[in-house]
């Protein structure tokens, strides 16, 4: 069988989109990929929507989006859906993304308090230590 766009086999298929095979067949059993067809040894056989289906799911991820929120897109592609709807679905994720940026900016400047109480010295009193053990 050759190793072209139509016809993939799934170490192809996860070279190509840089996928790890797990993670295809995770998408696969939660219903993010379609099954596909198999050979008649059992091996799945993937074609060009599949890679494409899958890219998108792969940016998708990397850009933040949720199971969720990748089911919801999906769903949008699936029926007849308007520029407007996709981009209310990015907008909520915009502002969960948002919302994350401000906790891990108060994260980070917690952090650096705890740090700055640190002299880096050699006592076994650690003032960093002793913050994370306040209740």
């Amino acid at each position: 069988m050759k190793d072209h766009p139509a016809d993939l086999f799934i170490g192809a298929l996860s070279k190509r989109s840089g996928v790890n095979i797990e993670t295809i067949r995770y998408y696969e059993r939660i219903g993010l990929m379609p099954a596909p067809p198999r050979s008649d040894g059992g091996h799945r056989i993937y074609d060009h929507g599949h890679l494409k289906r899958l890219s998108f799911i792969d940016r998708s991820r990397r850009l933040g989006f949720s199971i969720q929120e990748i089911r919801e897109l999906l769903g949008l592609i699936e029926s007849d859906f308007s520029c407007h709807d996709v981009k209310a679905v990015v907008l909520d994720h915009v502002e969960d993304v948002q919302a994350k940026i401000t906790e891990l900016k108060k994260i980070e400047s917690t952090l650096l308090e705890f740090a700055d109480q640190c002299d880096g010295g050699e006592a076994a009193d650690c003032p960093i230590i002793n913050q994370l053990l306040e209740a």
